[in-house]
């Protein structure tokens, strides 16, 4: 039994590594899948495939439904917070023509803003420490991202990006609230559903663009479903359960450089002096934002 309990709790170390990896992996799905669909419809079929997907495991596996309207409400808000707002505003900026570096560092600031909303929404104790990682891993994302950055006459992707930034912050924040004890699963399938009626409208009225069904999409499409909207998404609800909102923002400061170095192995994208540095300053940030360990 200890033998048992000491797995779980080697391999719950690692899951922060494991979110932050997959999260990061976004962006890049993207990058192949945009180019052969418009962002709602990818979206709209990323959406249906994995509310499917989650009924039909909640279905075989007993998972406990939602008992009250209030529930349903609560997954509904974070769904359209987590999924519909945030990945609707990050696909539009990239479709409209913004670098996604650009994209990066809006939704690279999400740790600072997170941590002040759960200083003042829910009360959680910030010591000087933990605003100083902030600010480190805030420097060291631009570090990274910097030339890529360009604001000049790009509002169109700059306020969906920014749309992105307060919901991700929002959504986690309300899901560790008020649907911390929802089953993941079932809580899923609700949420993904609400997410795809939301949607359809949007990719069948909105846009005129058809899809190509091409290996480059399919394979965006099916990365999109299982390792990023079941894989990460369950890891970021689980960390939420498990640990202060703050702790849980400071992974997003390690997901540009994450991405970079993907788009590097991936796409030949460089990476300078400045930013190497970057990331070690990110590293740094994010030891210093941990929650303190109460003694």
């Amino acid at each position: 039994m200890a033998d048992a309990e000491a797995t779980r709790s080697r391999a719950a170390a690692l899951f922060p590594a494991l979110f932050v990896l997959l999260w990061s992996t976004g962006f890049i799905a993207a990058k192949y899948g945009l180019p052969y669909a418009p962002p709602f419809a990818f979206l709209f079929y990323r959406f249906a495939l994995v509310a499917a997907l989650m009924v039909v495991v909640s279905l075989a596996t007993g998972a406990r439904w939602p008992g009250t309207v209030k529930e349903y409400r609560d997954l509904a808000l974070v769904a359209l917070c987590v999924h519909g707002l945030y990945l609707g505003g990050v696909f539009v900026s990239l479709d409209s023509g913004m670098a996604a570096g650009t994209s990066a560092m809006l939704v690279g600031l999400q740790p600072i803003l997170t941590v002040v909303l759960a200083w003042i929404w829910m009360s959680e104790p910030v010591v000087p420490r933990q605003w100083t990682g902030l600010v480190l891993g805030l420097a060291g994302v631009y570090c990274v991202v910097r030339h890529k950055i360009d604001f000049a006459g790009n509002l169109a992707g700059l306020l969906p990006s920014a749309v992105a930034l307060v919901a991700i912050s929002v959504g986690t924040l309300y899901q560790k609230r008020h649907c911390a004890h929802v089953d993941l699963r079932s809580g899923s399938a609700v949420q993904f559903t609400v997410c795809a009626l939301v949607f359809a409208p949007l990719a069948f009225l909105l846009e005129s663009r058809p899809v190509q069904w091409v290996p480059p999409f399919l394979f965006a499409l099916g990365w999109s479903v299982i390792v990023l909207s079941v894989g990460a998404i369950s890891l970021l609800y689980w960390l939420l359960r498990h640990g202060a909102a703050a702790n849980v923002a400071r992974l997003f400061y390690l997901v540009p450089p994450v991405t970079a170095l993907e788009a590097w192995l991936l796409f030949g994208e460089t990476l300078d002096a400045l930013a190497l540095i970057g990331m070690a300053l990110i590293t740094a940030g994010v030891a210093l934002a941990r929650r303190p360990v109460p003694r």
